[in-house]
């Protein structure tokens, strides 16, 4: 197969992680016999320092015309304080809006090798493998009106939350499909005990359900939902959830990993011309500038994300099985970097990328 890539380090971190990912897919390509055709483009930081603006337009071109787009964090310090529209996470909402991806996946699994990293007791957290899926592309972030107006004690704030029933719809099936090939169960969260937006999100849910029959689906409150993460982690399979509350839990779900560097994300929409799955895939840490350069990031979120690219835009099952395969055997011989809190001296991000190499 000819797999179409393109590449996008990003800022601080990114451009170290996205390294090893890189690294890992080519070396699974190499094995398994498939052409790893991959371009680079900017994104970010850096693509406001080398051409005005987060998002070129020449990355907007390589995007459309790649298969799946695999990048690193976005954002620097030095960018807190401008106009959202100049910042560099304008570029990241941007791609996702050229690229029409809808749903967010951000698989949330604890490693025997890990278990003392996470801040719960090891019986809370061990067995959890749940995928939070969330809505991307509405609810208050994309909702208008939106805006500040006003002045003195009547200048006010406005965000509006808003869903239609396809949106709802298309988000709710491709949770009911992930959970088909998991344990059959989907978790659907939402506040429709106060809010007009979350009952049709329900009323809508329920509907899908129905056209999955052998899939259980049960729902709760938000806030519920928070405290059950960290109550009873290993009640959840497929959790879907609208674009806010998604932003909320996921991050919460990703220290019961142990360490957000070890999460990977997929942002996925519909299918390209050539077959696969238009997707974007980035781990979910952020741009660390302050260990920019350093060689001791932790590059398993990015390497995860390979594995993620390989199965749900390309369909290889077998080729994603052996990347994470690979991780595991690395987490379990303590070639790991500082934030796993290795027993002797931390790995590299380098040396972390090799050693996955290694055991593909």
């Amino acid at each position: 197969m000819k797999i179409n890539v393109l590449i996008l380090p990003g800022d601080g971190i990114g451009a170290e992680v996205t390294r090893e990912a890189v690294r890992v897919l080519t070396r699974v390509c190499d094995k398994f016999g498939h052409q790893a055709n991959l371009t680079e483009g900017l994104l970010g930081g850096i693509a406001i320092h080398k051409t005005g603006g987060p998002l070129p337009e020449e990355t907007v071109r390589l995007a459309l015309a790649a298969d799946a787009t695999l990048m690193g964090a976005v954002g620097l310090p030095e960018f807190d304080n401008v106009a959202p529209e100049k910042r560099p996470e304008k570029g990241l909402l941007g791609i996702r809006k050229v690229l029409g991806v809808y749903a967010n996946l951000r698989p949330v699994k604890t490693y025997k090798a890990l278990i003392d990293s996470s801040p719960l007791k090891n019986h809370l957290v061990e067995g959890t493998d749940m995928i939070i899926v969330r809505e991307l592309t509405g609810g208050l972030y994309y909702g208008t009106p939106r805006g500040i107006s006003g002045e003195g004690d009547q200048e006010r704030g406005v965000n509006t939350m808003t869903y239609t029933r396809a949106e709802i719809a298309r988000i709710s099936r491709m949770a009911f499909h992930l959970a088909r090939n998991r344990r059959k169960k989907v978790t659907s969260v939402d506040k429709s005990n106060v809010l007009e937006t979350s009952q049709l999100w329900r009323k809508v849910v329920v509907e899908v359900a129905a056209e999955f029959p052998d899939v259980q689906l049960d729902h709760l409150l938000v806030d519920n939902c928070a405290m059950q993460l960290v109550l009873n982690p290993r009640r959840f399979d497929v959790v879907v959830t609208e674009n806010m509350f998604g932003d909320i839990l996921s991050d919460e779900g990703a220290v019961l990993a142990g360490s957000i560097g070890m999460l990977p994300s997929a942002s996925i929409g519909d299918r390209k011309p050539s077959g696969a799955w238009a997707g974007l895939y980035e781990p979910v840490h952020g741009s660390a500038p302050d260990i920019a350069g350093q060689n001791k990031a932790n590059p398993l979120g990015a390497i995860g994300s390979v594995a993620a690219l390989l199965e749900y835009s390309f369909g290889l099952k077998e080729e994603a099985a052996a990347v994470n395969a690979a991780m595991e055997a690395v987490l379990n011989s303590g070639r790991v970097t500082a934030d796993l809190k290795p027993a002797g001296a931390p790995a590299t991000t380098a040396e972390v990328g090799q050693a996955v190499c290694e055991a593909i």
